[in-house]
């Protein structure tokens, strides 16, 4: 051998620095976290609610952590809140009771958001329910209800905007549960168990909770042992989907069925004491079984031509996630192909520096599309008797397996998104890529600029982070919490470059990027969803003409036209005007000590006028032989009257004598038109714009109507409570004493709609024109050039006209700080001391607030914030009449603001647990609550 050989240069040696990098070591936690994933289905540690509630297991297992999303009053910051914890005892039971304290594996929401399931180690479920403030649940069924078993221990727990000529335009995007329901409308949970049962659990109509189970039915003996399950609902059934420890799939569609099929649900009907309750029953139809773990490639290169490799009976891959996506909705109100069974494979890690593992892609998607098809009989079986009768043979079900999908990451989470037009995979390097559901085609980048299905294909994605192995989408998809490694929770936000790219500005990913925002709050509205998350982005990534432009595209989407002047009770009927407006009053919020910006306190103004409104209404409803007539107003009830209407007659001064000041003002200038219209054009007026606008003058009028109603019933009034007498008293005379009477501002508003009815007939405005100056009243906040004859006719005539039927000293006198619309000195300084009751329209006690930084009386009275706009209100756990309580509900004001935010308990304590027999707390509305995939 030669001497002069160096066979160092062969092989390489360290010392070469040949550039030859070892592989990196996988990230702390993974090889945890996928074990945990392949021995078990249920293993959601983090969950985020439709209504905004944020849980997590905490990293000792024991205990259940709450947070959600909130405004700071301070800077107008939108952030995480602080945690607040749930007590161990209450999810685990009491160690003296018998029930050891055992790890929590699972958390799980209810469609609607309002309840959760928790499971722990044993299979045993509690249930909780967001009573009254979004962290603030109330523990509806306890664990200890379950006995501490492991074969109980569950498995799985249960529309596009196009451009038309420049325009983007929206399709429906109402939602409508699929079911099944509990005939009582109460909650259901259901799920599968490790032994192989179907598990309900339903709460009966006098709160107490019930079970009921099926056996699925199974090949062998040796399947009963199942690691992996996935449940969705379909128009034709819940279909079951199961992963047996002999590696097996099998498919059911199952059918429950409710003995009585109907039941009243009104609280006041009396039902005899031996009327059964609703009870289900099951029906299971076994459809197919698949054994897909012998079909993997053992090498990477084999898996480039499926059909040439042979079974591999000792395959790596182990099942770490099955799941069902859905059949997708399609333009016609059907649904397109599908549902399909998903399911991820991965690969153990192995530690750094071994190479065994490069020879397999680290994870596989491997999917089957569930297909129906007609059985053709022989044609034989036509001679036979019973084909006579024309009975058709049972439809075959079939699952069509789709290509396979490898990675090079671990697959650590895969979630439906955006309503499930997305569906999105987390890697364990923090990487999320999105995907169509029905195709698996990535969306890396907007392709068809006129044509908006979701954020994902519009181009919106989230940026690379740390890693993390927990993770939960928020309601709308534009944010994501995770838990590190260190189990710290992080807040993830999607970023778009909003058609600004390498200096270049692109008008068309622009529009696109407003057109999805846009479209994912229709869908969040017509779904009834928390729309917090995309309002955090929005305030974050999006400039203020910007984001007008967005709120341009909302009223838009919902076919707003903001024309009001003839059709007036759309107004109240409409439950979308509220949302708009309540985003609009939230992206000109600076802090709770700040002016609003102009736009802002318009549509927040319209807001209150609308509580205030509805309010009333339901007030005069109720004591004009309603329902709940036979309940006499309650003394709260009043003095919420009393401080409404105190809050509008202030309101209507402030509006009177901002446009007496506006008159005087404008008086040098009436003879000249062109200066007339310039400077009414470079006015920016609160008040001219609420009466010029036909949305809060519509509202307006409707409160001058039924203050003059409650005016008229205090003497046919029955108020057998002393106090709600006294408070009723004094809301009489300050009606009855004001120095503006309600039929001279009802005066007022006449002369203001006669003078904008004609400016529009004057300029040949028909229906069709009028929205266009009716959205630049309320969006833009500008007087169009069409009114400003209307403003000349106000100001000029209709103003003179009621001066003299009214105390114009008294009004200026009136202290209008608590209004809050104002930025004088007096106002700033109310902001600071004082507080006002959103709901009820009346200051706190200033000693209270004074001692509050000392641990004074309203420190310690448990009060409620709404984590949008930043008002406070009283708490309404404590002990408050039905008539209240049922009030609020119908109001829709028990776990919502005025402004459509959510209530947030100030204290972040949690309600007590209730007795076991699961008393229910008092909900908003008696909708149909959809059983639960927990």
């Amino acid at each position: 051998m030669d001497s002069g050989l160096d066979v160092d240069d062969l092989f390489g040696d360290p010392a070469l620095g040949l550039g030859l990098s070892s592989p990196s070591p996988p990230p702390k936690g993974l090889a945890q976290r996928l074990d945990e994933m392949r021995l078990l289905g249920c293993c959601q540690k983090i969950a985020w609610s439709r209504l905004g509630c944020i849980t997590y297991i905490a990293q000792d297992g024991l205990h259940l952590c709450v947070r959600h999303l909130v405004c700071r009053p301070s800077d107008g910051k939108w952030t995480l809140s602080d945690e607040s914890p749930l007590h161990p005892l209450q999810l685990a039971g009491d160690p003296h009771d018998g029930h050891s304290l055992v790890q929590l594996v699972h958390l799980s929401w209810n469609e609607a958001g309002s309840d959760l399931a928790v499971v722990d180690s044993s299979g045993r479920i509690s249930i909780y329910a967001i009573s009254t403030a979004v962290n603030n649940l109330a523990l509806q069924r306890p664990a200890i209800l379950d006995p501490d078993d492991d074969g109980s221990q569950l498995i799985h727990a249960f529309r596009q905007a196009a451009k038309h000529n420049g325009r983007w335009a929206y399709t429906a995007f109402r939602h409508r549960p699929i079911g099944p329901f509990h005939p009582a409308g109460k909650s259901a949970v259901l799920g599968v168990t490790r032994s192989g049962l179907l598990r309900l659990l339903y709460q009966n109509p006098d709160h107490r909770w019930a079970d009921a189970s099926a056996e699925l039915k199974h090949a062998g003996h040796s399947d009963r042992l199942l690691t992996h399950a996935a449940l969705v609902a379909t128009p034709g059934g819940i279909l079951v989907a199961t992963y047996s420890a002999c590696q097996k799939i099998a498919l059911y569609r199952v059918y429950i069925s409710w003995n009585p099929a109907n039941w009243d649900q009104n609280p006041q009907k009396q039902l005899p004491t031996n009327h059964p309750f609703p009870t289900p029953t099951f029906r299971l139809v076994s459809n197919k079984i698949e054994t897909p773990s012998s079909l993997f490639p053992t090498h990477r290169n084999l898996a480039e031509n499926l059909d040439d490799f042979p079974p591999a009976p000792s395959s790596p891959y182990c099942l770490t996630r099955l799941d069902i996506i859905p059949e997708q909705p399609d333009s016609t109100g059907g649904f397109s192909a599908g549902p399909w069974i998903l399911a991820v494979y991965s690969v153990p890690v192995h530690p750094a520096g071994d190479s065994s593992q490069s020879h397999h892609p680290s994870s596989v998607i491997v999917r089957w599309q569930l297909e129906t098809s007609s059985q053709v009989l022989h044609p034989k079986f036509d001679d036979v008797a019973s084909k006579r009768h024309n009975i058709q043979p049972k439809p075959k079900i079939e699952l069509r397996r789709q290509a396979d999908i490898y990675f090079e990451r671990f697959v650590i989470s895969i979630d439906h998104t955006e309503y499930g037009n997305v569906l999105a995979i987390t890697f364990d390097d923090s990487s999320i890529s999105f995907h169509d559901p029905k195709t698996m085609v990535s969306f890396t980048g907007i392709d068809d600029a006129n044509t908006v299905t979701s954020m994902a294909q519009a181009g919106f994605h989230y940026p690379l982070d740390a890693s993390a192995f927990h993770i939960s989408f928020s309601p709308n998809s534009g944010l994501a919490v995770v838990l590190d490694v260190e189990w710290q929770i992080r807040l993830r936000s999607v970023e778009h470059s909003f058609g600004t790219e390498e200096r270049l500005y692109n008008e068309s990913k622009f529009s696109a990027a407003v057109a999805a925002l846009a479209l994912a709050f229709c869908r969040g509205c017509g779904r009834e969803t928390n729309t917090d998350d995309l309002l955090m982005v929005i305030l974050r990534q999006l400039e203020a003409d910007a984001q007008n432009v967005f709120i341009h595209e909302i009223y838009r989407g919902f076919q707003i036209d903001c024309n009001f002047t003839v059709e007036q009770e759309k107004l109240i009927h409409h439950i979308y005007i509220p949302r708009c407006l309540s985003v609009q009053a939230a992206l000109g919020f600076k802090d709770r000590y700040s002016v609003r910006t102009l736009p802002s306190a318009v549509s927040w103004g319209i807001l209150n006028l609308r509580h205030a409104s509805m309010f009333f209404m339901y007030f005069l409803q109720h004591g004009k032989g309603s329902k709940e007539a036979v309940e006499p107003a309650d003394s709260d009830v009043i003095r919420m009257v009393l401080g409404n209407a105190k809050w509008i007659l202030d309101l209507t001064y402030y509006v009177l004598d901002d446009v007496f000041d506006l008159a005087d003002e404008f008086e040098s200038v009436f003879s000249d038109q062109e200066a007339f219209a310039q400077k009414v054009k470079s006015t920016n007026s609160f008040s001219l714009i609420l009466l010029l606008s036909s949305m809060p003058r519509a509202f307006l009028r409707y409160i001058c109507r039924e203050l003059r109603g409650i005016h008229a019933g205090y003497t046919t009034s029955y108020l057998p409570s002393v106090e709600a007498r006294l408070f009723y008293t004094e809301l009489f005379h300050m009606l009855d004493s004001s120095p503006v009477r309600i039929d001279v501002y009802e005066k007022l508003l006449a002369g203001v709609d006669s003078a904008v009815r004609h400016a529009y007939q004057g300029a040949g405005f028909g229906d069709a024109e009028r929205p266009a100056p009716e959205k630049e009243l309320l969006l833009n906040n500008r007087i169009p050039a069409v009114l400003i004859p209307a403003v000349s006719t106000v100001l000029r005539q209709t103003v003179p006209a009621v001066k003299r039927d009214l105390d114009r000293m008294a009004i200026y006198l009136v202290d209008y700080s608590w209004l809050g619309f104002s930025n004088d000195r007096r106002t700033r300084l109310y902001r600071h001391r004082r507080s006002v009751d959103i709901l009820k329209k009346t200051p706190f006690p200033l000693a209270d607030l004074q001692q509050s930084g000392k641990g004074g009386s309203y420190a310690t009275q448990a009060q409620r914030q709404c984590v949008r706009c930043c008002e406070i209100t009283g708490d309404v756990n404590q002990r408050k009449p039905v008539v209240w309580l049922r009030m609020l509900a119908r109001l829709g004001l028990l776990r919502n603001c005025l402004c459509g935010g959510v209530w947030a308990a100030e204290s972040g304590i949690s309600s007590p647990p209730n007795e076991a027999q699961g008393q229910s707390s008092t909900r908003e509305g008696t909708t149909d609550a959809p059983v639960a995939a927990a």
